[in-house]
């Protein structure tokens, strides 16, 4: 063993050692690594002690980048399905690693993209259908819009959930 590893780290006035206040922070939910290093920083551990935490959560499989994009980008697809461009803007939101998100977005292709669209704006088009067709038409492209699909993407996906409806 390292000395590093051996060598017990230093509690914070409140006892709790870098690792004790990282688990702590993980047991809510998934967090990437910049999430927990500034976590870490706002309880004033010292940068050695980071860095240090932050590797053994890493060699203990408790932290990592591409599982936290991967598993963000599958739930997001399940729950409330957005455009891939959304997806990367969330995930640099949490400060993911590049590389991770490239290797997370690039589970979704083309035919992907257009079935959650699809998805989406059959949704919204049974949501608004009380409406006018043209209220309703325009109300859809908002709501595509705003989860980030382009207007080509969304007039299609229109275009086939309203097929798909009155049938």
């Amino acid at each position: 063993m390292t000395k590093s590893m051996t060598k017990p780290k230093k509690a914070t006035e409140t006892g709790r050692t870098p690792m004790d206040s990282a688990l702590r922070y993980l047991g809510a939910r998934a967090r990437t690594v910049r999430e927990v290093e500034r976590h870490l920083d706002s309880c004033e551990y010292g940068e050695v002690e980071v860095y240090e935490t932050v590797e053994r959560l890493k060699e203990l499989g408790l932290l990592d980048d591409v599982a936290f994009a991967t598993e963000f980008v599958r739930t997001r697809l399940a729950t409330k399905p957005i455009s891939r461009a959304q997806l990367r803007e969330q995930l640099l939101s949490h400060e993911t690693d590049q590389e991770a998100i490239e290797q997370a977005l690039s589970q979704i292709d083309e035919e992907t993209q257009q079935q959650t669209a699809i998805a989406t704006a059959e949704k919204y088009v049974r949501q608004y259908a009380r409406l006018g067709q043209d209220e309703r038409d325009e109300m859809v492209i908002r709501r595509l819009l705003s989860r980030g699909y382009s207007y080509d993407e969304a007039r299609a996906a229109l275009r086939e959930a309203a097929q798909e409806t009155e049938e």
